[in-house]
């Protein structure tokens, strides 16, 4: 992270890069607290519609300006990251929360810049040494402590614990191979634009879910309603696009590796609102992570 840090950046950069952490954060602890009003397909439907609807407002005008659209395979990247991201991930990670505290969830999406740091050394040609092997292993364990710390229950609630875990490492494995794939479509789209095709993509993925999601709005009380607008606002429509800013300015795997700021932000967030607090060893765990992330970050002699 200090080396990152000392990489040149505009200010936008490190601005984007903060307020991603910040608001993905949140995120977490958002879908915790009102998980229990919607189900994990509506609760993502939801999200994306608003999160359209908000940034839509922003892109739609200068798309008509500049009629600029992505054409023929261009628009295969984009597909590909609106159904795995915006759609698989979301309800993974929903699903996920059903069954694990804020904290732990946040803890075990952890692996996500491990996976994009290998993936983009391969597939992006950002390079590939040996202390990146060395902190990957190490990070792993960790993700190995967390899942120990969530099942250490015993009977139905440590099923649950580990299907909750299983789910958590699945939304990791589609927000990595994501990133990957998104990564060039910044090249010629604005992150702003990006972002608006992938949720656009994800909500007509998720479109099977609209009877659960009115039947729900129905039903739900004015706080859950709120808080899925701010999921919708906020982790979504702004800091994806921040992310994708700061994507197309930064190498993928270094970016990928601020996210390991996104737990410790997660658990104090959800202590303050939720007064949640992982298990022990799942913050053992998460420490062992931010040692397997900090040796990635190592360079070679």
């Amino acid at each position: 992270m200090a080396a990152w840090l000392q990489a040149p950046l505009p200010a936008l950069g490190v601005a984007a890069v903060v307020v991603t952490v910040v608001l993905w954060a949140s995120a977490f602890v958002g879908i915790r607290a009102i998980g229990p009003t919607f189900s994990p397909g509506s609760l993502t439907l939801g999200r994306l519609a608003v999160a359209a609807v908000v940034l839509g407002a922003l892109v739609l005008p200068q798309l008509a300006k500049s009629r600029v659209l992505p054409q023929g395979r261009e628009w295969w990247p984009i597909l590909g990251y609106g159904v795995m991201w915006f759609g698989g991930y979301n309800v993974a990670l929903n699903a996920a929360e059903h069954l694990l505290d804020a904290g732990t969830a946040a803890l075990l999406i952890n692996v996500n810049p491990i996976l994009v740091a290998i993936m983009a050394g391969f597939f992006l040609k950002e390079g590939f040494p040996r202390w990146l092997i060395i902190g990957s292993l190490v990070a792993f364990g960790g993700v190995a402590l967390i899942a120990l710390g969530s099942g250490s229950g015993s009977g139905e609630r440590s099923t649950a614990d580990v299907a909750g875990v299983l789910l958590c490492l699945l939304a990791a494995v589609l927000a990595a191979v994501s990133v990957i794939i998104q990564k060039p479509v910044l090249r010629k789209f604005p992150a702003g634009q990006a972002t608006w095709f992938g949720i656009m993509v994800g909500a007509v993925c998720c479109l099977p879910f609209s009877g659960q999601l009115v039947s729900e709005l129905q039903s739900a009380p004015l706080p859950a309603t709120l808080g899925l607008v701010y999921l919708g606002v906020f982790p979504t429509a702004i800091a994806f696009t921040t992310w994708a800013y700061a994507l197309s300015l930064i190498d993928a795997g270094k970016l990928a590796a601020t996210t390991y700021l996104v737990p410790g932000t997660t658990i104090l967030i959800s202590w303050l609102i939720l007064s949640e607090v992982p298990a022990v060893l799942g913050l053992v765990g998460g420490v062992v992570c931010l040692v397997g992330v900090g040796l990635t970050r190592r360079r070679s002699r």
